[in-house]
Formats: structure tokens, C-alpha cells, sequence
């Protein structure tokens, strides 16, 4: 027996309709609504009343009838656009701990491009390239979607009506603003968040444009460019002298309980080891321009005595001829080398910093098993160092940055006899271990930063172990690190100081940055000294220069 109501069954089209224009209705809504921070992304964000709704269909009804079409095709892709923005700055915050920069970034998803390739291979780089291509470009289409559909089959067939919820919607929004009524705390019911991040990007672009008026006028005062060559550096003479970046080695390293135990016992015991082999040390902190990412920022920062905070003033320095350390050093008479091991590609900025000679994954010979994007031990890097150019005569002067702490921290190699590292073969047995890198994103964050922790001390022993072995009187060395790890290790933080610590045996080394107040020992303490890297080539130079040319 069936029920009969009477009522003719709805058409399927029109079934159909409803729910693709409802769809349409959670498209734009959704997209309007969602937050650009990960942390933000909770069902009560998704409740709330978007101004942004309300003035786009004002502005689909006071559009003439023909215009509106092209109206709500470009108010959706707009939203399409904005939302792919939001992606992009969740992504960003979680690995830079900032947002995206439109105008600067761009280049910093090649890099990321990059970094796949050489962590997973070509294959992976490839599809992940693809892939956020293709959903990127399937985002603003699906919200265009929405936009022409309500606007077809809601706002423009229903005017009065619209007009109507528009009115009642806007006096609802603005007594909730009035109120600063919350759904839960934290979350107001009235939002205009998309808005603003439409205000905010275009007003960091024109902070962008103005920022690099600001540094094409820094990038011209350099006050020892005409400094004459035989008065450079001259309390170095003679010396090797090596700037090792420990990738990702920051303050949180050391002033985290969960970490600073391992990381500050393989310092306070590196301290001791040198004493013993008759190396003084000295530690303070550097400010770096830049966090969880990032590195030849950095690099750029510590070298040319410049603020490099992003990658517009990164690509702008890069097009003149400032002078950096390898230059000075260069015009000093020393022979500058770049040993750079996560290099596979042509590497411009060798270029600029006018290394004599810089040494790339190939050209370092190693043998062994890739490992992540570390590609090789940080014992192998150095020890091919001391072999290809410390046995040679004449001073050197190197870049090296020890890439084994960069990320993901996994696998993490064994610190070996010096004379077992060979070409690297002898890391065969680890051939296949390990997580693949995109695991960082997903594994247990404690077990990340326990990674992390044990990689850094690995970078570190390396080094040491290095100093302690190789080590002279004419070696001097300049330890670093380049910026914080990444907000799955350091957590929300606005610190961005990395240790720095000089190593020497010529006691004279150490007496010439007496003024700097530096603490002894590999270990700087919470009230060492700290000033931001950009001001290290100047006070660097001026200390080992002819004393003439001190400021």
C-alpha cells in the first residue's frame, strides 16, 4: 500500500538544479569563510556571516542586465584566486612562519620545486608540480562556477528578494560588529576576512615596490669599497679560513628543554675537546632575516653586510656588484672556494660572490647513497674539503654549508673514523632507510623534533670532530647558523637568532674581537650578545683590517 500525497513528483532536472545551486551556495560560502592559517580551519569558521557575500550581490544588481554575466565571472574568479592565496599562505606559515608575498614568492615555489626534486626525485617534483597546477587552476573555476550560477539562478531571477536579504543581512552584520558578537570566543560572527586579505596583499605590494626604491639606495653605501686590498683582512693573513653554515641550527636548539640537554652537551663537550687540542672559542647570536626556510637569504645577508629579507632584494643584489666576504677575502689575496653539496643545478650566485671556485654535489665526488636533501654527510663534505683544497698552498677561504641539519632530519648518518670516509661508499649499508621527506608534514612532532635535535648534534660533532683532527694554527673557523627549523620544531615564535661562534688556536685570532663581548665557549648563553646578521661583514672587517680604516 503507498502513500498517495496528491502532489506530482518534482522534475528530476529540477532535483538536479537544487542541489548544484545549493553546492554553488557552499562553493562560495566556503571559500569566502576559510581562514589562511592552518590553526584557524575549525567548523565555527564556517558559520559566520560574510560582508563580502552581501556586497557582491549588490554589485550583481546594480550591474547592467548584459554585465552581469562578466560581473560574476569576475567576482568568481576573483574568490578563486584569493582562495588559492589563502592555500598558499597556509603552506608558507607553516614552513616560514609567515604568509606568502605575492610579489617575492614566486620564485620560492621553484625553489620548493627544487627541494622536491632533490628529496625525491624528479618524478615527485613533477607531480606535485602538476598536481597544485591543475588544482589551483580547478579552484578558481569551480568558485567562477558558483558565482555565475547563483548569480543566474538566485540573485538576478529573485531581485526583490535579494534585495531584501541584502538589507536584513547588512543591519544582522553590522549590529554583530557593533556587539563583537561570537559564535565561540575567538570567532566573531561577523566577517569581512577575505576583504582584508585582498586590502593587506595589495598594500604589501606597494610596500614591496617602495622597499626596493629603499635598497637600491643601501645596496650603493659599502664603506670599504675603497678600502685598498693590501689593508683588508690583514690580521688574518696567512689563515684558512672557513664560515660553516649549520643549516636550521637556531636559538630554539638551545633554549628548548627538549633539545638544548643533547645539543648543549655536545657543545659543552666540544668546548672541552678543542681546549684540550689548544683552540680558543667565542659565541654570541646573529638575528637572521629569515625563519624556517630559506637559507641563501641568509647567506646573502651574513655575506654582503645587507638585510635580505626576501626575495625581490635577494634577485636585486644579485644584479649588481657588491662587494661580500669571498669578494673581500678575494681582493685580500686569499683563494675563495664554495663547497656547496646541495647544489646539483647552475648556480648563478656563485657568480656574484665571485668564488674561485665552487664545488657542487658532482664535483665533490661522493659515492654514497643520496640521503634526503642532505645528499650527503656533513663528515664527507669536509672531509672532501680538507682534501681538495686545504692541502694546497696558499690560504683559503670557504663557504660551506652543512646541509645533513637542513631537513628532514632523516635519515641521519654515523660519525666515522676520518680515514674510513673514503668517496662515500662506505654509507652504502644505509641505501633505502629512512622515511621519504614529505613524512616531516605528517609523523608525530615529537618525534620530528627528536630528529631534528640529533641532527643538528650530528652537524655539529662533524665539525668539531673536524676542527679537532685537521685543525692548526693557521685555521680559523666560523661556525653559524642560517635560521630557525621550521614551526613544526620552534612552534609559534618570533625569534629568529641563530648562534655564531669563532674557533681559533692563534690566541691573537680571538684577542682582535675582545671589544665584541662575546662568551667563551661554543655555547652562548640566554644574555650573549646579539646583533642582526647584516651587521657582521662590517664589524668582521673592521676588526681583522689594517687598524687605518676602522670607523
Amino acid at each position: 500500500m503507498s502513500l498517495d500525497t496528491g502532489a506530482p513528483p518534482l522534475p528530476r532536472r529540477t532535483v538536479t538544479g537544487g542541489v548544484l545551486t545549493a553546492l554553488a551556495a557552499v562553493v562560495v560560502l566556503g571559500a569566502l569563510l576559510l581562514p589562511n592559517e592552518i590553526g584557524r580551519v575549525t567548523p565555527g569558521a564556517f558559520l559566520r556571516i560574510p560582508v563580502e557575500a552581501l556586497a557582491g550581490v549588490a554589485v550583481l544588481l546594480a550591474a547592467p542586465r548584459r554585465a552581469r554575466p562578466a560581473a560574476a565571472a569576475l567576482l568568481g574568479s576573483a574568490l578563486g584566486l584569493l582562495t588559492v592565496l589563502k592555500v598558499l599562505d597556509m603552506g608558507f606559515s607553516a614552513t616560514l612562519g609567515r604568509p606568502f608575498d605575492v610579489l617575492a614568492d614566486g620564485s620560492s615555489l621553484v625553489d620548493a620545486a627544487i627541494f622536491l626534486g632533490q628529496a625525491g626525485g624528479p618524478g615527485t617534483a613533477l607531480t606535485a608540480a602538476v598536481a597544485a597546477g591543475l588544482l589551483a587552476v580547478a579552484v578558481v573555476a569551480t568558485t567562477t562556477w558558483a558565482a555565475g550560477r547563483l548569480a543566474r539562478r538566485v540573485v538576478v531571477p529573485h531581485r526583490r528578494t535579494a534585495l531584501r536579504t541584502v538589507a536584513a543581512a547588512t543591519a544582522v552584520w553590522s549590529g554583530c560588529v557593533v556587539a563583537e558578537a561570537q559564535l565561540v570566543p575567538g570567532i566573531e560572527v561577523a566577517s569581512d576576512s577575505t576583504a582584508t586579505l585582498a586590502l593587506y596583499r595589495a598594500q604589501q605590494v606597494r610596500a614591496d615596490v617602495q622597499d626596493l626604491q629603499r635598497f637600491e639606495s643601501e645596496l650603493a653605501a659599502d664603506p670599504f669599497r675603497d678600502v685598498p686590498d693590501d689593508q683588508l683582512l690583514t690580521a688574518l693573513r696567512g689563515k684558512d679560513v672557513v664560515f660553516a653554515f649549520v643549516e636550521s641550527y637556531g636559538r630554539v636548539a638551545l633554549e628548548d628543554p627538549q633539545l638544548a640537554a643533547g645539543v648543549g652537551a655536545v657543545l659543552d663537550d666540544g668546548t672541552r675537546r678543542l681546549e684540550q687540542a689548544g683552540f680558543g672559542t667565542r659565541s654570541a647570536y646573529l638575528s637572521s632575516p629569515t625563519t624556517g626556510a630559506g637559507s641563501w637569504l641568509a647567506h646573502a645577508t651574513f655575506l654582503s653586510g645587507l638585510w635580505v629579507d626576501g626575495q625581490q632584494r635577494h634577485d636585486l643584489l644579485h644584479t649588481t656588484d657588491r662587494d661580500t666576504l669571498v669578494s673581500d677575502f678575494g681582493r685580500a689575496g686569499w683563494r675563495t672556494v664554495g663547497v656547496m653539496p646541495g647544489v646539483f643545478l647552475d648556480w648563478p650566485e656563485g657568480a656574484f660572490y665571485r668564488h674561485d671556485r665552487v664545488y657542487d654535489f658532482d664535483e665533490l665526488g661522493y659515492r654514497g647513497p643520496r640521503m634526503s636533501f642532505a645528499t650527503m654527510p656533513d663528515q664527507y663534505t669536509l672531509q672532501a674539503f680538507e682534501e681538495l683544497e686545504r692541502a694546497k698552498p696558499g690560504p683559503v677561504m670557504a663557504e660551506i654549508p652543512l646541509v645533513t641539519s637542513h631537513a628532514p632530519w632523516n635519515p641521519l648518518p654515523p660519525l666515522l673514523p676520518w680515514t674510513e670516509v673514503g668517496d662515500g661508499s662506505v654509507y652504502d649499508f644505509m641505501e633505502g632507510r629512512g622515511e621519504q621527506p614529505e613524512a616531516i608534514l605528517t609523523r608525530d612532532p615529537a618525534l620530528v623534533r627528536e630528529d631534528y635535535r640529533r641532527a643538528v648534534e650530528y652537524s655539529l660533532t662533524s665539525l668539531i670532530s673536524y676542527v679537532e683532527t685537521y685543525g692548526d694554527d693557521d685555521l680559523v673557523v666560523v661556525l653559524l647558523g642560517d635560521h630557525q627549523p621550521s614551526p613544526v620544531v620552534t612552534g609559534p615564535t618570533s625569534d629568529r637568532d641563530v648562534p655564531i661562534s669563532i674557533v681559533a688556536k692563534d690566541p691573537a685570532v680571538l684577542d682582535r674581537i675582545g671589544g665584541w663581548h662575546w662568551q667563551d665557549g661554543l655555547r652562548p648563553g640566554p644574555h650573549a650578545p646579539v646583533q642582526r646578521m647584516d651587521a657582521f661583514r662590517e664589524e668582521f672587517l673592521t676588526a681583522f683590517g689594517d687598524r687605518r680604516v676602522r670607523q
